[in-house]
């Protein structure tokens, strides 16, 4: 006869699921967000979306160039005495006065990181740095050992990242891992990078460099073949615990790796992915509207979650589907970004009966079937020639209707 100690032990062990990665979300919308053509912040704009960025949840806010002028010092040190939860960081090149001046502008941070950076790939050692692969290294580590005297958290950056030599990324690894850095960014300078490059690159630096696995590895993303959002999920895939965005995914040329397409990704996918984060993404849209005001640039309107178009449907087919459950045609809730309006049914040509019926129902007008069955062919007749019916031309077109 089995005990029942011996009965119980003998069942099978179910493995408990391992924790989710906890992914670092670094926002660098005021500075390299502020390399776009045509921005400028003003320290006032500055504080307000670090503002905004803290009380989403980012985890550190990369908040200017401060050896760049003193004006941009001030503002960098006038987020770093403001911000009360996240990390403010700083960007320096490889050398003394950068780092000096980031180290002056931090003084004030609950939170300081320095980010030092200097190239990487042969092509630009060759034609704007025109140093060799030993001096930079030796640069950077020395640099990195620098900003160690203000800080003990610092990130360094091999700019170019994916078009230097795997063997020289490992080596500048070893190289500022050694000298105290905490935080080493692959980033895809010139956006030319495919997402399974991406996990190449930090598959190979990982196995490259063991000690990385007491390091953060992150991934910056540019846009300019419009992959970044797809590269920077590739490389969160491939092991990187952080992530570099910028809000409406503003940026040096085509632009950055657009934090609000990350959010959402990451909300539907993270559990797959193994992943969370801790943004709270009930503040998005206010952010990414606060951004395309204070920079100037607008947000597109078929722009991935933020954009006008983003929760409105104009056929008839998905107005049906919407309709009748919202998630037939939609992965977000709107409501989870904090939009304003949430789902729209939007009235035009391609429009069908059920998406004409809910609006007059909307305004509050009590139709029978007939009744809306007229209307809607008068409505057809209207839409042919306009790009979208609105609420006034609907409730002037149902009164004369009703005359």
């Amino acid at each position: 006869m089995t005990s029942q100690t011996e009965h119980s032990s003998s069942q099978p062990t179910i493995p408990a699921a391992a924790p989710p990665r906890r992914i670092a979300i670094f926002d660098t919308t005021l500075r390299d967000g502020e390399q776009s053509a045509g921005v400028c912040f003003s320290a006032h704009d500055k504080a307000e979306i670090a503002a905004r960025l803290d009380e989403l949840g980012v985890d550190v806010i990369e908040a200017g160039f401060p050896v760049n002028s003193p004006e941009e010092a001030a503002s960098v040190a006038a987020v770093a005495g403001e911000v009360r939860d996240a990390s403010v960081c700083a960007l320096a090149r490889a050398v003394p006065r950068d780092v000096a001046a980031a180290g002056e502008a931090l003084r004030d941070a609950r939170a300081p990181r320095i980010h030092v950076f200097v190239n990487a790939s042969d092509m630009q050692l060759a034609h704007q740095l025109g140093k060799s692969r030993e001096q930079v290294a030796a640069m950077a580590a020395a640099m990195v050992r620098s900003a160690r005297e203000f800080t003990d958290d610092v990130e360094f950056s091999p700019m170019d990242a994916t078009r230097a030599a795997p063997e020289f990324l490992a080596e500048l690894a070893r190289a500022v891992l050694g000298a105290g850095a905490r935080t080493f960014n692959l980033p895809d300078t010139v956006g030319c990078a495919t997402p399974d490059q991406v996990a190449a690159m930090i598959r190979d630096v990982r196995a490259r460099v063991p000690e990385l696995a007491a390091a953060t590895i992150s991934f910056h993303g540019q846009d300019d073949l419009g992959l970044a959002t797809a590269n920077s999920l590739a490389a969160i895939a491939a092991g990187a615990g952080q992530v570099e965005l910028t809000v409406n995914g503003i940026g040096e040329r085509a632009g950055n790796t657009s934090l609000e397409e990350v959010a959402a990704a990451l909300h539907v996918h993270g559990a797959r992915l193994g992943v969370t984060t801790g943004l709270r993404l009930g503040t998005l849209h206010a952010l990414s509207s606060a951004v395309a005001e204070r920079s100037g640039f607008a947000v597109p309107p078929n722009k991935a979650v933020v954009g006008r178009n983003a929760f409105r449907h104009a056929s008839g087919i998905h107005q049906d589907g919407v309709l009748k459950h919202r998630e037939t045609y939609e992965v977000l809730d709107p409501a989870l970004i904090g939009h304003p309006i949430g789902s729209e049914i939007v009235l035009g040509k391609l429009s069908g009966r059920a998406g004409f019926a809910s609006r007059v129902a909307a305004l509050g007008f009590a139709l029978g079937d007939a009744e809306i069955e007229r209307a809607f062919r008068a409505f057809q007749r209207i839409a042919a020639s306009r790009r979208e019916v609105g609420d006034a031309q609907l409730r002037e077109l149902l009164a004369k209707l009703a005359a």
